[in-house]
């Protein structure tokens, strides 16, 4: 019988500490579930999600690290407390300064020509090289890039809207 109570019970604790991680995990995405910046979803972003909290206790959520390049530029009298980043393996926030970064590569960037990702693993980076190319890098070049591409990804997105403005009046 005792077996049975504590096998339940171990259930219960695993099914609470499942719970709290998954709450976790999407705290952020609930408080911002859109980029303010460009209304992407940033559950379907997760990959490439930031989430900052300032030291005046204010935090805001963005969908890439090009939106936090935004962000940052708009907030510049806001000292940041902690600089989040989903981990693109796995969706989770990471520490950004800590993590490993990778500059371009084949696979498509999130809001930007020339993809910035982070990792906190640094064989699965690695990997990802061997896979899609890019470079290794550390968040302030990271960040420094996203700077210097916005001007160009700012004229692509611009484009795209257009385009697309462009073929729903076709189709009416």
């Amino acid at each position: 019988m005792k077996r049975v109570i504590f096998f339940f019970m171990g259930i219960g604790f695993f099914s609470l500490m499942s719970l709290a991680v998954f709450a976790q995990v999407d705290s952020d995405i609930q408080k911002h579930p859109s980029c303010k910046y460009c209304g992407m979803d940033r559950k379907q972003f997760a990959h490439s999600k930031m989430f900052v909290e300032y030291e005046d206790g204010s935090a805001s959520g963005t969908c890439s690290l090009r939106c936090m390049a935004v962000e940052f530029a708009l907030q510049i009298d806001k000292t940041p407390k902690a600089i989040q980043v989903g981990d693109y393996p796995n969706q989770t926030l990471i520490d950004a300064e800590k993590a490993i970064w990778i500059l371009g590569g084949d696979e498509p960037g999130v809001m930007t020509r020339r993809a910035k990702w982070a990792f906190q693993s640094k064989e699965k980076a690695e990997r990802f090289i061997k896979e899609h190319g890019g470079a290794l890098v550390n968040f302030e070049d990271a960040m420094k890039n996203a700077y210097e591409d916005m001007y160009a990804d700012t004229k692509q997105i611009r484009e795209r809207k257009r385009m697309r403005k462009m073929r729903m009046e076709q189709k009416k």
